[in-house]
């Protein structure tokens, strides 16, 4: 992976193929430069045995492939930054799974595009799940959801060119501020 939006993008989908009915994303940036990407969802969750496997890219759950790479390259990036994976999950609940990456490594990826990405996500789902974004840093904080823009929106899809082109305009504008400066 490139950077660490597209390990977001892969994560998230776990959510969604899960069947999620939520995925709460979040960033927060420390000052010491540590930043924590957190993926919530209430989907499926893992069995204990799928979870104490979940590192090893031969623990998957698709049936179109024996191995899952997704877990374990975001784990070695991670870790080659100074940071970290945990994932917690509880079958019939949902899963949760923070990394960390110290991005004064210079082996830390760089963030990305998070706009695009994660206006990715709701594009390829645009009915379901909601999806929810929080942004924080010293420089502010911000949150995006999906369910708010249904709301405001009254029953256009979120998948309209025109939604969409807000969307990002509007993410572009709120995330720059807050992490720029690793983006």
């Amino acid at each position: 992976m490139r950077d660490i939006s597209l390990h977001l993008l892969d994560i998230a989908q776990n959510s969604v193929t899960a069947e999620a009915k939520h995925v709460d994303i979040s960033f927060e940036l420390e000052e010491d430069g540590r930043l924590t990407m957190t993926v919530r969802d209430d989907g499926k969750g893992m069995s204990p045995e799928l979870l104490a496997r979940i590192e090893s890219p031969f623990a998957t759950t698709r049936t179109t492939r024996k191995v899952g790479l997704g877990i374990p390259m975001l784990k070695q990036n991670a870790l080659l930054s100074g940071g970290d994976v945990m994932v917690q999950s509880r079958l019939g609940e949902g899963t949760v799974l923070t990394a960390a990456f110290m991005t004064s490594s210079i082996d830390c990826l760089p963030l990305g595009d998070l706009p695009e990405t994660f206006v990715s996500l709701i594009v390829g789902n645009p009915e379901k799940p909601e999806f929810s974004l929080v942004c924080k840093s010293p420089a502010g904080e911000m949150d995006f959801s999906t369910a708010a823009v249904r709301e405001a929106l009254g029953g256009v899809p979120l998948n309209e060119p025109e939604v969409v082109n807000w969307m990002l305009g509007s993410l572009q504008e709120e995330i720059q501020p807050i992490l720029g400066g690793i983006m």
